[in-house]
């Protein structure tokens, strides 16, 4: 079974646009098959953006969206925002999409392959990311562990984990490397923010 955060080269192509708009900030994405959520944008994504922006009146200059995917997340910050985004996604079509929406939505971000962090030699204000449950354990804590050390001082890393997935266990594995807080939480979909300690 090919998931979306695998690179299959083989699969065939059909583009689709999906539509968003945040406080009358319109974006547009690109989406194909072989990729998390083609048809439509997750409640999951849209939930962590959404509770982050109005969570925040802080600047961010610099923000890595982790598993992006077409770049919902890191496009919508990017753009409301007005900071620089880079984006990376094991699947290099992922990548692609990403890259043709950064241009679609004149936003300035960077879209480039890295599995976790292997690609990643920057610090960043934020990390956010959708992570996929899907991939196992070890992947996850990769991507939530291991973005402490991309993160900049007083940067922040924000997540969304449904409940049924293991939100609450992931709280216990990652309380040795963050504050955590729980922002907030709907529909079994819970929101945190993660400072170094």
């Amino acid at each position: 079974m090919e998931h979306y955060f695998t690179s299959n080269e083989n699969l065939k192509s059909e583009f689709r646009l999906i539509e968003y708009e945040y406080n009358n900030i319109k974006l547009s994405f690109l989406s194909d098959l072989g990729v998390f959520s083609k048809d439509k944008i997750d409640y999951g994504s849209r939930f962590l953006i959404e509770t982050f922006l109005k969570n925040n009146d802080r600047t961010f200059n610099n923000v890595l969206d982790v598993g992006c995917g077409y770049g919902f997340m890191g496009l919508t910050i990017g753009k409301v925002l007005h900071c620089h985004v880079d984006m990376v996604d094991v699947n290099k079509r992922a990548v692609h999409l990403s890259e043709m929406n950064i241009g679609r939505n004149e936003v300035d971000a960077k879209a480039f392959v890295s599995n976790a962090y292997e690609s990643i030699t920057d610090k960043y204000d934020l990390i956010i990311t959708n992570p996929p449950i899907r991939a196992g354990n070890k992947v996850l804590i990769d991507i939530l562990a291991g973005a402490e050390e991309h993160l900049n001082k007083d940067g922040e890393l924000w997540y969304v984990m449904r409940k049924d997935q293991g939100a609450k266990s992931f709280v216990k594995k990652l309380n040795n490397v963050y504050n955590l807080e729980l922002i907030e939480k709907s529909k079994g979909f819970y929101v945190y923010r993660a400072k170094k300690h």
